[in-house]
């Protein structure tokens, strides 16, 4: 009988696989890589058009050894990596490293560990496409080049340990700009004027929003304007002018993506992109379900495309109208996302078997698996649901005095629809309910108006998910890089994660300005995404790969070079402060950690005495008098506070001033070129002289 022999990626995948195929097929996994660039070296030939040197990872030999001498007594050896750029340059190394005869190696793809998918997989199987191939090799590459020629400009400015990257340069800079536009964000005032009324023959109440004048709608900036408009309603009558009726629908959502998963995991269920990728994975490779053994529960994770088989659209259909009914199976086939390349070779994240429903697997799971498998599951679900249909209702009322007009809208759910199985905190808010008897001309009794101060706020700091939805957006790296680029800007100190918000450390900042200044075309953002567009275009073989590599690199050189000539007679001195070591006398010096600047005792080996360093910025403190000091939270986000702290409660995020608010007497601050009392009511600005 013939021997076969199938090589995967992960050992998760060999259990799961072994269970569909028969006797004479072998089933072994490479664990990921078994060649790469070598971590020593920048592994490029610059000189010979940039030829990779790839060497086989430390601790695979022996591994390698084993594949080689089961793929010796294969008559077919099937190469099963990932459906992705990554998986097809993993199977063309193994198809390299393994030394044998070539013509007995086969490529095969599935986008879902299923029996039906693996056997059609082996029917279908190929040659390595390398194209996928080229592409991988580009980012590679591009990638090195960044990283290992950037980096040491990194450590002669500030400390060794740095690293930049393609996409994690512009990752840091957008968290940079963000933080920088809350800074100097100045609230501004705005009123709003709510009037509660009596309906006839009605025991709630009817609460409706003042809109404007006639039918131009009016801002309130001020008290002034408030109290004029309060004037103009002295002693109105107010009756319904127009009641409107109508019909809305909520489209039901598409299946998820590798982003859109990430998105919703961080929303719903609080899970960092890393855990969310985690997770995933072992529902994709394989768990063991009660009764149905090692089972595969999502089809592939890393995709772009919201694209679904025939035949998981069918069995979502007939699953639908077994148990919801036919009005709910969507009628039509449900829409994809426009614009960006898709690559369409791959599903959107979906259930591998739909009657495979999260409470039948709940007992199987650990509870972090068994609330991401729900969400992909409903969401998939939701996909292939007919829309949500409301009744929707929206009421003019009028002030007989100055033709003032108040708006109310309501909207009643007359099909669920797709919210039978999915929906979002939006979705269960309860809409307002308006009396039935309302109608034009109806007298209203006003009961109270009601007008309220605001500030507006300023953007929301970046969380996980809103950062991979604005790299997305932007074409900024793709669906495998969001989770380990923000996995290192964490782990290298350069962000700080506070509850979900993501902060620029004072170590980013360093880096960031660095990067700004010296490489700005790595920390463009329409640069970095054109680079993934052309990436593109080599995995569709419009594009060599060399030919980007060679357009990319002198322009690098060029900067390296010059960052180095300016650098070069630039050291980072310690600085020598007046705080005396305690342990053996000697002025202390400021120095470079992984989380910023601290206070250590230059005696060192001998004496290892060390402080945390807050510097003095001058400005005596609102609440003490003593000095206020620059600081750093436990995750290293900057905030200003008294030196006397506990005893002195001072904080604050944003650099306070020596001068007094001449309106309340408090104290401003700085934000960008402005100073801004630090009470909103209060609301003092004025300009200053803009910082160099």
């Amino acid at each position: 009988m013939a021997k076969y022999l199938v090589i995967v990626e992960s050992p998760a995948k060999v259990k799961t696989i072994k269970k569909f195929l028969g006797k004479n097929y072998e089933v072994a996994a490479s664990q990921g890589h078994v060649r790469d660039l070598p971590k020593s070296q920048l592994g490029i030939d610059v000189e010979h058009d940039f030829e990779p040197k790839y060497i086989t990872i430390r601790g695979k030999g022996e591994l390698l050894a084993k594949l080689r001498k089961s793929a010796k007594k294969a008559d077919k050896i099937f190469l099963a990596t990932d459906p992705d750029r990554e998986g097809e340059a993993i199977s063309w190394h193994l198809k390299t490293a393994l030394h044998t005869d070539e013509s007995k190696m086969h490529r095969i793809t599935f986008n879902e560990i299923t029996k039906n998918a693996v056997k059609t997989s082996l029917k279908d199987a190929r040659d390595i496409d390398m194209n996928l191939v080229d592409a991988q090799q580009a980012r590679r590459t591009l990638d090195r080049l960044v990283g290992y020629q950037i980096s040491p400009v990194l450590w002669a400015k500030v400390k060794r340990g740095l690293s930049a990257g393609r996409v994690q340069s512009v990752a840091l800079r957008l968290i940079g700009d963000r933080d920088d536009e809350i800074n100097a964000f100045i609230p501004e005032e705005y009123w709003s004027l709510d009037a509660v009324f009596g309906v006839p023959g009605e025991k709630k109440p009817l609460t409706a929003k003042f809109y404007g004048y006639k039918d131009e709608k009016i801002a309130i900036h001020s008290q002034e304007e408030m109290d004029a408009i309060l004037k103009g309603l002295d002693g109105a009558v107010y009756q319904v002018a127009e009641v409107k009726k109508g019909e809305r629908t909520k489209k039901a959502p598409l299946p998820f993506t590798t982003s859109t998963l990430q998105q919703d995991a961080g929303r719903a269920l609080n899970f960092s992109t890393q855990k969310t990728m985690r997770l995933a994975q072992q529902l994709y490779e394989g768990v063991d379900i009660k009764g149905r053994g090692t089972v595969a529960l999502i089809s592939y994770l890393r995709t772009d495309s919201t694209r679904v088989s025939d035949e998981a659209r069918d069995i979502a259909k007939n699953f639908i109208e077994q148990n919801y009914g036919q009005e709910y199976s969507a009628k039509r086939k449900k829409r994809q996302t426009q614009g960006k390349k898709i690559q369409d070779a791959h599903e959107a994240i979906r259930p591998t078997d739909i009657t495979c429903t999260p409470a039948e697997v709940k007992e199987s799971l650990p509870r972090d698996q068994y609330r991401l498998y729900q969400l992909i599951w409903k969401r998939f679900m939701a996909s292939q649901m007919e829309d949500a249909k409301y009744e929707t209702t929206s009421v003019k009322i009028a002030a007989s005095r100055g033709d003032y007009i108040f708006t109310v809208a309501a909207s009643k759910l007359l099909f669920d629809g797709f919210l039978s199985v999915y929906s979002q905190d939006e979705d269960k808010k309860s809409g307002v309910l308006l009396a039935k008897g309302l109608d034009e001309d109806t007298q209203l009794n006003l009961q109270e108006l009601d007008p309220q101060q605001h500030f507006t706020q300023p953007p929301a700091h970046y969380t996980e998910a809103s950062l991979v939805k604005a790299l997305e957006e932007l074409g900024v790296g793709r669906p495998s890089t969001y989770a380990p680029t923000i996995t290192t800007l964490t782990s290298r100190h350069y962000v700080a994660k506070e509850k979900k918000n993501l902060y620029i450390t004072e170590l980013g900042e360093v880096v960031n300005g660095i990067m700004m200044q010296a490489f700005p075309s790595i920390v463009d953002v329409n640069f970095t995404a054109a680079m993934e567009a052309l990436l593109d275009s080599v995995e569709d073989g419009k594009v060599k790969w060399k030919t980007v590599v060679r357009n990319f690199y002198p322009d690098l050189k060029e900067a390296v070079d010059a960052a180095q000539q300016e650098l070069e007679h630039v050291e980072i001195e310690d600085e020598v402060t007046e705080v005396i070591c305690e342990q053996c006398g000697r002025n202390m010096v400021v120095k470079y950690g992984p989380h910023g600047r601290f206070l250590a005792c230059p005696g060192f080996p001998e004496c290892r005495n060390t402080k945390p360093y807050y510097e003095k910025i001058g400005v005596p403190c609102p609440m003490c008098g003593k000095e206020v000091v620059l600081k750093k939270t436990k995750k290293g986000r900057k905030y200003y506070g008294c030196e006397d702290n506990p005893e002195c409660e001072f904080m604050s995020w944003q650099r306070p001033s020596k001068e007094k608010c001449p309106q309340c007497g408090g104290y401003l601050l700085e934000k960008g070129n402005k100073l801004v009392c630090a009470d909103e009511k209060c609301g003092y600005v004025v300009l200053t002289e803009k910082k160099e």
